[in-house]
């Protein structure tokens, strides 16, 4: 469904109408009890359930991998193997890593052990610290692709550090950027509500994601509408 004939089925019948409808969430803590996501088995599925009635059509599960939260790929692989056996819902559900650009990311890097994203296993979810970015930046990035894959960097609009030159040149380096649906609401302050709707307008994102750590971000979530996703149509259906 187009962002048109979205905002004009909102006006002709009334019903609630859910930014979440038709989506690939490509980013989310809901893998139980590994990072500051979710706590339980319960938990996942309780939330899994409520993105699924607002249509959402497949979900990555991205947890945090950083020297705080030294995650290792078998051991939530094992966490996922135990929520995809128990959850059994309309939402195709699929493993990957939000990764810090950190010591930690340089070692794991180096011994293939990470989780890529992706349709085709092709990229990799990473993130930086929102105030200051990582000595070697530009180092780290090119490490990324020099093992074939393709840095999807999460919620650029958060990093308070980045001018509109840093945007440029990441996005000119085939660097991809995912946006947070709740930066449209100004959850994390106007200042990223403003980069966001920048960063929409100029057509660098590639995907989406509701980067969802509890069942207090639905409502959230619910109060954005497709008027303050303008632009955002062509990102909702990408694999």
């Amino acid at each position: 469904m187009g962002l048109i004939s979205s905002i004009k089925n909102i006006f002709a019948s009334g019903d609630k109408s859910y930014i979440l409808d038709g989506v690939v969430d490509w980013h989310s803590h809901l893998l139980p009890g590994v990072d500051d996501g979710v706590t339980s088995l319960e938990g996942s599925l309780e939330i899994l359930s409520l993105m699924g009635k607002r249509g959402v059509r497949e979900i990555w599960l991205t947890p945090h991998i950083m020297e705080d939260m030294p995650n290792t790929t078998d051991s939530l692989k094992s966490v996922f193997e135990e929520l995809t056996a128990t959850y059994d819902g309309p939402v195709r559900l699929h493993l990957a890593s939000e990764n810090m650009l950190d010591a930690l990311f340089a070692e794991r890097l180096k011994n293939s052990d990470f989780l890529p994203i992706g349709r085709n296993s092709d990229m990799l979810l990473v993130e930086t610290s929102f105030y200051n970015p990582p000595s070697g930046l530009s180092e780290l990035l090119f490490s990324v692709r020099s093992v074939g894959l393709t840095p999807l960097l999460a919620h650029p609009e958060r990093y308070r550090y980045m001018t509109e030159e840093d945007y440029r040149e990441l996005h000119s380096q085939g660097v991809r950027f995912q946006l947070n649906l709740m930066s449209l609401k100004g959850h994390y302050g106007p200042e990223a509500k403003a980069r966001t709707a920048h960063l929409l307008k100029e057509g660098m994102y590639f995907c989406c994601g509701s980067d969802i750590h509890h069942v207090a971000h639905i409502p959230i979530l619910d109060k954005v509408n497709v008027r303050d996703g303008k632009g955002l149509d062509m990102l909702r259906m990408r694999e």
